[in-house]
């Protein structure tokens, strides 16, 4: 078979032919990593170690795939049981930090990189190895995730990655695997890959790869019942939880790693925590995903409810923050940057009162809390009702509106506003065009009864000021005067004579003139000047502001 060869080493931490001696291996018995524990053998003519991790795996027969690592030539097959170190020292700060990137995904792989590097790069030394070699391809975050690791903790471990440099795609390794007798599920028919760990199972390959297809659920889920042919019936679990961390399911007590098994299950028969997702890979790739986490869909939504709960307004803001962010830093692989212990520091403190139960709803596909109880809430039910209670004054609401939406009612009055008071049809008729103008320049208007009448006929929206006369109606024109509200004032009088001549209360006209230059605002009362300045007005661009 002819093999496509033109990847070019060129960091000093890759290893090369003639250096590399012993090799552990991150072996998880499908496709890639079966194919390459014979490849390394045969071009590095090198010992391999095939080490596999037991984080949980919710698919895989990890005794069958030791002993298929030695059936391929391996000199050791090592498994090692990590599962409770994987739930305790990894997942939980994922459920503490609500762990989601882009969406549904729960960070399952991210969070399992960092330990199966860890592992690696102990074994290498315990077993004089001098190169760790590891499944992942040029496209993908698993090599940063991997590789930043090893080389965090050992920066003199040297590393190889067999999917860069052979340049086989996926039906050449199939025909290899098939030329050195090497047993595998996948075909040209069935051409996926799974991650797989107690966190959450990822699909890749054939058609989840391009997002314009359906991917057939059928042939790609490994541990989860189809949503549609869940039960009809839905099954309440209850979570307890103790500072951040769940410790029992439905009264009953298990360590972390047990309790996610157990949830697995659960979940799995109920179709929860599917997710077809698409998202932004570290190397800047668009890709999609099909994603099977159960207990994770579980925890996480369960934690989160708990936590918001008991936590202040402020607090659930800024967590949510946090969260992001400590997904987006798990991601990419800095699981050993400073930063990390930063972001877990205050997850951390926050979720020393996160302490209490609740009860989860799983129903075809979904799960859903339905139900929290905590010593730490700050929920005050006599508060929070509905129904006639005096413990809140509600007396002092008003005066906290008034105050708490200062800004925002000041930032609306920048808009442009017109009081528009015309007397006559005649004078109205006149003007119409240049009320419109006014509106389409974004400025609000303000009408006494009449115009707003005629305003409203001619689908002009306006606001209506009440008589001065009508102190009860508001809101009232005297108000309004008083707090100078108005940009503009167009008051075209009835009859200007007798109106002039009323000897005993000021007349609405005569109150807004005297207003208007008390306050310097610019008014016009004739129809003739109106429409000269509102024309000026729309060949300067005077416009409301935004």
């Amino acid at each position: 078979m002819k093999q496509k060869q033109d990847y070019v080493k060129v960091s000093s931490y890759e290893g090369r032919k003639g250096e590399v001696k012993k090799v552990v291996l991150l072996y998880s018995g499908g496709l890639d990593t079966s194919v390459m524990l014979k490849w390394i053998q045969q071009e590095y003519n090198a010992e391999v170690i095939a080490l596999t991790i037991d984080i949980g795996q919710q698919a895989d027969d990890l005794d069958a795939i030791r002993k298929k690592a030695l059936k391929l030539g391996a000199i050791k097959a090592l498994v090692i049981d990590a599962k409770d170190e994987f739930a305790e020292e990894y997942i939980a700060k994922g459920i503490k930090a609500n762990a989601k990137y882009q969406g549904r995904y729960h960070l399952s792989t991210p969070i399992g990189r960092p330990l199966l590097a860890k592992w690696s790069v102990k074994i290498a030394a315990q077993e004089g190895a001098d190169t760790i070699a590891h499944g992942c391809t040029g496209k993908g975050n698993d090599q940063v995730r991997i590789e930043g690791v090893c080389l965090a903790l050992n920066p003199d471990i040297k590393i190889i990655a067999p999917v860069r440099e052979w340049g086989m795609g996926r039906d050449e390794e199939l025909e290899y695997a098939k030329e050195h007798s090497i047993p595998v599920k996948q075909t040209k028919e069935i051409p996926y890959s799974w991650d797989d760990n107690m966190w959450g199972v990822t699909g890749e390959g054939g058609e989840i790869e391009n997002p314009a297809l359906i991917p057939p659920l059928k042939d790609i889920l490994q541990v989860s019942t189809l949503p549609e042919n869940a039960s009809n019936k839905p099954e309440f679990v209850e979570i307890e939880f103790v500072k951040g961390i769940p410790v029992s399911v439905n009264g009953k007590q298990m360590k972390l790693a047990d309790l996610i098994i157990h949830l697995n299950h659960i979940g799995a028969k109920h179709g929860v925590g599917i997710a077809h997702h698409i998202e932004d890979r570290v190397v800047g790739l668009k890709v999609r995903g099909i994603y099977e986490a159960p207990a994770a869909e579980i925890l996480v939504d369960a934690h989160r409810n708990i936590e918001k709960y008991v936590s202040t307004r402020m607090e659930n803001e800024f967590k949510e923050i946090i969260d992001i962010k400590w997904a987006y830093n798990v991601y990419a692989g800095f699981w050993y940057d400073p930063y990390q212990s930063h972001l877990d520091a205050y997850i951390n403190d926050q979720n020393e009162k996160v302490t209490g139960k609740t009860t989860v709803k799983l129903y075809k596909g979904f799960a859903e809390t339905v139900a929290v109880e905590t010593p730490n809430t700050i929920f005050e039910e006599k508060l929070a009702t509905f129904m006639a209670s005096s413990d809140f004054n509600q007396n002092a609401s008003p005066g906290f509106i008034e105050l708490y939406t200062l800004q925002m009612r000041l930032a609306q009055r920048a808009e442009k506003t017109a009081l528009l008071s015309i007397g006559t049809r005649e004078n109205k008729m006149k003007l119409k065009k240049t009320m419109h103008i006014l509106s389409d320049m974004g400025y609000k208007l303000y009408a006494t009864y009449k115009t707003h009448k005629f305003l409203k006929r001619e689908d002009i929206e306006a606001i209506l000021v009440n008589k001065i006369s009508e102190p009860g109606k508001k809101p009232n024109l005297k108000d309004m005067l008083e707090s100078n509200r108005f940009d503009l004032i167009i008051n075209i009088p009835t009859d200007p004579d007798r109106e002039e001549r009323t000897d005993k209360e000021l007349t609405d006209g005569q109150v807004i003139r005297q207003k208007a230059v008390k306050n310097s605002v610019k008014m016009v009362t004739s129809v003739g000047v109106a429409k000269e300045l509102v024309e000026k007005l729309k060949a300067m661009g005077v416009k409301k502001s935004k």
